[in-house]
């Protein structure tokens, strides 16, 4: 596809990479000629300074031939009228991110007035990957398929776990018949596999387990984890993904202490979020956490906007408490690094919103009708993907027993859960995809668009 990028920076730059990668022809526009060509430096993708709301720039970097423009600028306005013109321009499908939560409110009404295929908010969408981490205690990461209804948790071994030196078989059978280890990432050199029956895992490694909610905390408890209700949290940063988070916490009766250090931020969250405790104070005095009382705390989430400052935060948590860190890192490309520091659970919002993006244009992508892409993760830095699919007509995969298929499937790519009628299945060698399964599939591949693509 031809697909045109407005904003060259941060979300932008994880799309151009990801969709080059992809064999797409990408375009990438911006105001800032230094930033450009920084990223046009890394990347094999054309680049064009300019502004993308002008009709000049749009004809100049080819909208009449576009399949897509998405718009990941700083600025709502820009993004939402660069959408509005490509679509008077070309009709090519458009994407917007948009962050203002008083557009957002509208965003129905401003995606049927606009044209807009896809809106996303990057604060709003980070905000509930955190929700969804508080709800798992010991999770590095969570994603969700089948509308919840199934669970991908990122977990890293535990010392004096009864996991290590454990197979893979063992696991299964000792640990969870439920559960499925999908992708392993071993601690000292992150390579990163597909796992087979005889795969042993050590103290460190990262497992990617399928798991239905209700074998969550028994799972947990096997692996040696201590397990109880996130009741109190304390969020440092009250921006949007804080006030967010806070809503989304206070919601489900949680305890929730704000510590934000801009006032006029801080009298904005006292009045939206009447049922939290808002601290107006810089978080980095380490004097202020003990007087409000961070031990005490069961989750401790540092959202400001400087990286340094999250993990330093998380690191100093970690060190006078057993409170459970979740750390906010924009940076993109230093994951690897900040996982080896005690920071608990890392978000990225920019690799977060590339990703539902991402997803979308896989969907789009497909030329098949026999499958959708319904969800879309990176797993392990990106170096695999877990995919759902939905199967709404018969197709070579259907119908034909896993251990036929296996042989014909590519390298290191694994089915690892149907789900049929409101019933799991953790698929062994007999059992079959079917028609109106819900199909989920890791891979280290890319470019998977169509469940048939899972053939060699």
């Amino acid at each position: 596809m031809n697909i045109i990028i407005v904003g060259a920076g941060g979300v932008g730059y994880v799309l151009a990479d990801s969709l080059n990668g992809e064999n797409h022809q990408i375009t990438l526009i911006d105001t800032d000629a230094d930033r450009l060509n920084a990223a046009l430096e890394k990347l094999d993708v054309q680049g064009l300074v300019g502004n993308g709301v002008s009709h000049e720039v749009l004809e100049e970097a080819g909208i009449a031939g576009a399949d897509l423009l998405i718009a990941v600028t700083d600025q709502d306005e820009v993004n939402m009228l660069c959408c509005l013109m490509a679509k008077k321009l070309s009709g090519c499908q458009t994407i917007a991110r948009v962050r203002n939560p008083v557009y957002y409110r509208q965003i129905d009404t401003l995606k049927d007035e606009l044209g807009l295929s896809m809106a996303i908010n990057p604060e709003l969408t980070t905000a509930g990957e955190i929700w969804d981490l508080i709800q798992v205690p010991g999770a590095q990461s969570r994603e969700s398929f089948a509308k919840g209804r199934v669970s991908l948790i990122g977990i890293v071994i535990p010392p004096n776990s009864v996991a290590d030196n454990m197979t893979v078989a063992d696991f299964a059978a000792r640990i969870s018949r439920g559960t499925l280890i999908c992708v392993l990432e071993r601690r000292d050199t992150h390579e990163v596999i597909i796992p087979k029956g005889d795969t042993v895992l050590h103290t460190g490694d990262s497992i990617y387990v399928i798991v239905p909610p209700r074998e969550l905390t028994p799972l947990f408890k096997m692996l040696g984890f201590q397990v109880k209700p996130s009741r109190s949290v304390m969020v440092v940063g009250g921006g949007r993904t804080g006030f967010y988070l806070a809503e989304m916490l206070l919601g489900a009766g949680n305890r929730v202490k704000v510590i934000e250090k801009n006032r006029a931020l801080c009298e904005e969250l006292a009045a939206g979020l009447p049922g939290a405790e808002v601290v107006c104070g810089d978080a980095v005095d380490r004097q202020l956490l003990l007087e409000e009382g961070i031990a005490g705390q069961d989750v401790f989430v540092s959202l400001t906007d400087l990286d340094e400052e999250n993990i330093l935060l998380s690191l100093y948590a970690k060190k006078i408490s057993d409170v459970r860190a979740i750390t906010k890192v924009s940076t993109v490309g230093f994951t690897e690094v900040t996982e080896e520091l005690s920071v608990g659970s890392i978000v990225n919002p920019k690799e977060i919103t590339a990703s539902r993006i991402l997803r979308y244009v896989r969907a789009m992508s497909n030329s098949s009708d026999s499958s959708n892409i319904e969800s879309l993760y990176y797993l392990a830095n990106r170096q695999a993907e877990a995919l759902e699919f939905t199967i709404r007509a018969q197709s070579p995969v259907t119908d034909v027993a896993l251990s036929e298929l296996g042989p014909r499937m590519i390298p290191n790519t694994l089915v690892c859960c149907i789900y049929r009628g409101g019933r799991l299945i953790i698929p062994r060698g007999n059992d079959r995809i079917m028609k109106g399964d819900t199909v989920i599939v890791v891979t280290t591949a890319r470019m998977l668009r169509s469940i048939n693509d899972i053939l060699r």
